[in-house]
């Protein structure tokens, strides 16, 4: 059976950068305004507050998991009141390792936190169909995956790009699979988590080039076409068409970046009877043909952002004499 889950996953292509582990003690706060990388955080003793851009305070205590498909503007802090403008600078005990707050005496917090890259430039059509926060609580399957990554990524052994990648596609599925009892209530997650519209994804995911109308794929949720439209449309925030659209969309572009085949075999694979109409949708959609994008990505000449850094980096114009920077 198809899983959709897994396949956006597998589309969105996450890969390690960095994780580190830091202990706290007594009040502190660190904050930082990200371009939109996925940030994740797993307490293992103690616990801390978390505060996302627009979004109100979580409240985080041991064995909790946090996944930010899209981290902007992120703060964290102790449970011990801080005053707003505070602002600190970690500093380095060990590799991959870091204290924050009082720098002596026993610690109240322990957290391993990091970023992974989307490789995919599909990245901004698909995170958005993910839930902006997931919080979950009591799953230590989770929290076991987390610390197997950041113990991967700070060795040298063999294989191991190839042993983050696998690790990774796990984390994120693992998390994503486990957000529907995490309070959840938009997103691919829970549409998928309704067997209605969950049957009506599978079908398109299983059959991306048949000519989809509302009325088949209602019949495919069993609901009546209204009420498959409007179910569709308020779980998943977008119309059923517009993310058959975006799904085929992304197809073709993975096709066309790894796929040694013609814009011709691409378009019928994607469900477009010619290839003309195929070019006029997809430069509408992407901002290139299919061609020139095809020739740019065999060039290697698609854009990559610049790595960002994690919430605990306090900024270079913040640094004191005796504050070890954290890198990337």
């Amino acid at each position: 059976m198809v899983d959709p889950l897994a396949e956006i996953v597998l589309l969105l292509k996450p890969t390690a950068r960095f994780s580190k582990q830091v202990v706290g003690a007594g009040p502190w706060r660190v904050s930082r305004s990200d371009g939109g990388d996925p940030f994740y955080c797993v307490v293992i003793e103690g616990g801390c507050r978390l505060v996302l851009e627009g979004s109100g305070t979580v409240v985080l205590q041991a064995g909790d998991f946090v996944l930010v498909p899209a981290a902007y503007g992120v703060t964290m802090s102790s449970l011990h009141e801080v005053d707003s403008t505070t602002q600190s600078i970690p500093v380095e005990l060990d590799k991959g390792s870091y204290r924050i707050g009082a720098q002596h005496g026993p610690t109240d917090m322990r957290i391993l936190a990091g970023h992974c890259s989307f490789d995919s430039p599909d990245a901004a059509l698909l995170v958005p169909l993910m839930p902006q926060l997931i919080h979950i609580r009591g799953e230590h399957r989770l929290a076991t995956l987390v610390r197997m990554l950041g113990d991967e990524s700070r060795e040298s052994r063999p294989a191991r790009d190839v042993v983050l990648a696998r690790l990774l596609d796990v984390l994120f599925i693992e998390a994503l699979r486990s957000a529907t009892g995490a309070g959840v209530d938009r997103g691919l997650v829970q549409a998928l988590s309704d067997p209605r519209l969950a049957a009506a994804i599978r079908a398109m995911h299983a059959d991306p080039a048949r000519s989809w109308t509302v009325n088949e794929l209602a019949r495919e949720a069993a609901l009546s076409r209204s009420a498959f439209f409007d179910r569709f449309n308020r779980v998943m925030g977008m119309p059923p068409m517009e993310y058959l659209l975006a799904w085929r969309m992304a197809l073709a572009r993975d096709l066309l970046r790894h796929g040694d085949i013609g814009v011709a075999e691409v378009a019928q694979r994607v469900g477009y009877s010619s290839a003309s109409t195929f070019s006029v949708a997809f430069s509408r959609h992407v901002g290139s043909p299919p061609g020139r994008y095809a020739r740019s990505a065999a060039a290697g000449l698609q854009e990559q952002e610049e790595p960002n850094l994690d919430p605990f980096e306090a900024g270079r114009k913040d640094r004191t004499e005796g504050a070890a920077a954290l890198r990337a």
